[in-house]
């Protein structure tokens, strides 16, 4: 597709062409092949028959901007990001001040897995916790009271 009004005048190019959530289109990678710059900065190497030749220059941007790239993934998740990229993953949340601490040793197991775990240790309400962690977009939330903590689980 020839886009008229483009800035590469300087040799073909591909745009990888993406649509958001809403529908609009989002240049984000982009491969332009450089003839222009090779011959102004005198570029040049030596090829197996001893002749001096020009190169040419590949630009390559895969993501385009990465603020650009960003956003379009941010809009298209609304937010909620894959599990792997999530900042945190996972939130556990104690029913209740006394649970902290086991709440807390929850959070460490999982840590030393490579979950990137917090715990809610704020004094509120447990549906209050769980609203604030589904606002926040988290993947996962383990809940733990008393019956978890006496039998070493989550829910």
């Amino acid at each position: 597709v020839v886009e008229y009004g483009e800035a590469a005048f300087y040799g073909p190019k591909l745009d990888f062409m993406v649509k958001d959530a809403l529908g609009r289109s989002w240049q984000l990678g982009t491969i332009q092949v450089d003839y222009n710059l090779p011959e102004r900065f005198e570029l040049e190497y030596v090829d197996s028959d001893n002749s001096r030749k020009r190169p040419v220059m590949i630009h390559r941007a895969p993501f385009g901007s990465m603020e650009r790239f960003v956003a379009v993934l941010l809009e298209h998740c609304g937010g909620n990001l894959p599990l792997w990229l999530a900042p945190v993953q996972l939130k556990v949340l104690p029913i209740s001040d006394k649970f902290g601490e086991y709440a807390e040793q929850v959070a460490k197991e999982l840590k030393a897995e490579g979950i990137r775990a917090e715990v809610d240790d704020r004094n509120e309400k447990i549906g209050k916790k769980i609203r604030d962690t589904e606002l926040m977009k988290v993947p996962y939330m383990l809940v733990v009271g008393e019956k978890e903590m006496n039998e070493s689980m989550v829910a």
